[in-house]
């Protein structure tokens, strides 16, 4: 099974409405895409990703083989652990990226001016999501930002190489707590699955700098129910060490998330008022019919409008 590509260079013109169609099966079915032409800077994601191997091969690797889930691993109590060496900067509302003493300024300069590029991207795939929902284009942006705006950091990961990958999980499977997750992620070394109809699907490493998505328990929630969050995990490898740098656009801590309303089924009426509706309306579309038993449940006085 292949992973659904969204050309984003085809939102303009004749195949807009195709592309629009394609990314809302993704976001339907499965949870997760490819994005390519997304218009993020590829040469700068080449330093982000530059940075981060040097970051990790001068400050974390010898420590990484000497840490506890290392010894562990030899130790074969290995379920509770996942092989990977990772931490996560904060950027919005508040960046912390200057309380790591080891990162270089060349990996904060490149990060910063990174992120800066992915909160346009995240925003704009934000509205085409709400565009294909039928919400307002910035209902979800709005719904995120709570009182200082979304909530924005990014987990940056080495999975080792491992010599024993029989027996520990890269990270075990989850689904992702927030709202839109961008990946950037290794071009050699596989390991992400997710499951799809019962089955894990491997994603391929992601070739010419395309960015990886896949939507969060909020989105879900927020959809209600139309856009999946998707299980996920990383397979530990014997063979390469793989680089992901994913990075969460998410509700801020204070956010009240519910179901969009334009989304949510009529609800606590009674099937009288039901009939009564449907005796005039049965030969049209059943849509108008919803709407009027949702401004009848709203309605202060109870009644059919």
């Amino acid at each position: 099974m292949e992973v659904p590509v969204i050309d984003f260079s085809q939102l303009d013109g004749e195949k807009r409405s195709k592309t629009m169609a394609l990314l809302h099966d993704a976001c339907e079915k499965f949870g997760f895409f490819k994005i390519e032409n997304h218009g993020v800077d590829r040469k700068l994601m080449e330093k982000v990703k530059h940075f981060v191997d040097s970051h990790y091969e001068q400050n974390l690797k010898e420590t990484f083989y000497d840490s506890e889930a290392a010894k562990r691993l030899e130790n074969g109590h290995t379920r509770d652990i996942d092989w990977e060496s990772s931490f996560f900067i904060s950027h919005r509302p508040k960046s912390n990226i200057n309380e790591f003493p080891n990162l270089s300024e060349d990996l904060r300069k490149a990060m910063d001016d990174y992120i800066d590029q992915l909160i346009m991207l995240a925003e704009k795939l934000s509205e085409l999501m709400c565009e294909n929902l039928g919400l307002d284009k910035d209902h979800i942006k709005k719904v995120f930002s709570g009182e200082k705006g979304p909530s924005v950091g990014t987990k940056v990961a080495r999975y080792p190489q491992c010599p024993h990958p029989d027996r520990v999980m890269g990270l075990r499977e989850h689904t992702d707590a927030g709202g839109i997750i961008l990946l950037l992620q290794d071009d050699q070394v596989p390991g992400l699955e997710f499951l799809k109809e019962g089955n894990w699907i491997q994603i391929p490493p992601s070739k010419n700098n395309a960015i990886f998505v896949n939507t969060g328990d909020q989105v879900e929630v927020l959809s209600n129910g139309r856009y999946k969050s998707a299980l996920h995990r990383v397979m530990a490898k014997k063979n390469g060490s793989r680089l992901s740098i994913a990075t969460f656009y998410n509700p801020a801590t204070d956010a009240i998330i519910s179901p969009a309303p334009k989304l949510l089924y009529p609800n606590h009426f009674s099937f009288g008022d039901y009939l009564k509706l449907y005796a005039t309306t049965k030969f049209l579309d059943k849509e108008p019919r919803f709407e009027s038993l949702k401004k009848r449940t709203n309605s202060p006085c109870g009644l059919l409008v």
